[in-house]
C-alpha cells in the first residue's frame, strides 16, 4: 500500500478510537515513514497545482495529527534543557551537506519539518512540523513558521516575522509564500493568506484575510491573498465608525496597499530600499 493509504486507513481507526497506548509497532512506523516523508519534501501540506492554484493535501494534514494523536508525551534534551512533547526535533545532520546553515543558541526545527538547500536559518528562530521552506530561503532571527506554512524558494522572511500555522480544520489552506518574496522585518502572515511571488512587503505589515488589500495596479479591494509581483505596505482607511460620538476627528482601520513591482529582477539591495521606504 502508499503512504497516504496507510495514514488514511491509519486515521479511520483513529477516528474509531484508537488510542496512543493502543497502537502497535506498524502504527508508529507509518507514523516515522510519514514523518520522513515531509522532511524529504516527498509529500506537502499544500502544493501548487500546475496553474495558479494551490491544492490543499488534507491526507498530510490528519497524518500530522495522527502523530499528535498516537504518540505520548516525553521528557526530551535540547539545549542542556528537558522539555516535553509527543515530537523530538528534526535531525540536522543532512543539512550541513547541502548547503544549508543554521547558526547556534535557539535554532529549533520540529521533526516533520522540510529545510530546502543553501537556505540559512538564523537564531533564534522556529519551524513547525509540517512547515516546507523552500531552497535559498532566509529565516532571520526571532522568526516563527507556523506548521504546515508553505514557503518558496528564495523568500527572505525579515527579523520578528510569525508566518501563522493552519493545521486544522484539514480542509483549510495554510499560510503560503510563493517564490522570491521578501517579508520587512515584524510582518505578520496568519490565517491561510497567500502572498503572491516576487511581491516586497513593507515592515510590520499584517497581511490576514480580515484586512483588505487595495491592489492599485487592478483597481480593486481583495481579501486574503496579495497578488504577485507587488510592493504592500500598511495604511489607514476611515472606518464606518467614524461617525460615533466617541471617535472626535475620525476613526481608522487598518489596511494593505499594493502598488506594482517593476518586472525586472531586482537585486538584493533594490528590494531592502524598497523594504525600508515604506
Amino acid at each position: 500500500m502508499s503512504l497516504q493509504t496507510d495514514v488514511e486507513y491509519l486515521w479511520q481507526r483513529y477516528e474509531d478510537g484508537l488510542t496512543a497506548s493502543e497502537a502497535d509497532s506498524d502504527d508508529l512506523s507509518t507514523l516515522e515513514r510519514f514523518l520522513e516523508a515531509l522532511e524529504g519534501g516527498e509529500v506537502r501540506a499544500a502544493e501548487p497545482d500546475g496553474s495558479d492554484e494551490w491544492v490543499v493535501n488534507e491526507w498530510v494534514k490528519r497524518g500530522i495529527l495522527l502523530n499528535f494523536g498516537l504518540r505520548e508525551t516525553q521528557p526530551r534534551e535540547y539545549g542542556g534543557v528537558t522539555y516535553h512533547d509527543v515530537l523530538p526535533l528534526r535531525e540536522t545532520g543532512d543539512l550541513g551537506e547541502r548547503g544549508t546553515r543554521n547558526t547556534p543558541d535557539g535554532t529549533v526545527i520540529r521533526r516533520g519539518a522540510y529545510v530546502g538547500s543553501d537556505a540559512i536559518m538564523m537564531s533564534p528562530s522556529f519551524v513547525n512540523v509540517g512547515a516546507h521552506v523552500g531552497d535559498g530561503t532566509l529565516v532571520d532571527s526571532s522568526d516563527t513558521v507556523g506548521s504546515c506554512a508553505q514557503i518558496g524558494e528564495n523568500v527572505k522572511l525579515g527579523a520578528n516575522t510569525l508566518i501563522g500555522g493552519v493545521l486544522e480544520p484539514v480542509e483549510d489552506s495554510p499560510v503560503i509564500v510563493e517564490d522570491g518574496v521578501s517579508l520587512g522585518a515584524g510582518c505578520r502572515v496568519t490565517s491561510g493568506f497567500r502572498v503572491g511571488e516576487n511581491s516586497i512587503v513593507g515592515e510590520n505589515t499584517l497581511l490576514t484575510p480580515r484586512i483588505p488589500v487595495y491592489d492599485l495596479v487592478e483597481e480593486e479591494v481583495v481579501y486574503g491573498e496579495l497578488p504577485a509581483n507587488r510592493r504592500a505596505f500598511t495604511r489607514f482607511v476611515e472606518s464606518s465608525v467614524s461617525e460615533h460620538d466617541l471617535f472626535d476627528g475620525g476613526a481608522y482601520k487598518p489596511a494593505v496597499v499594493a502598488t506594482h513591482v517593476e518586472e525586472e529582477t531586482l537585486e538584493a539591495a533594490e528590494k531592502e530600499d524598497i523594504l525600508r521606504d515604506n
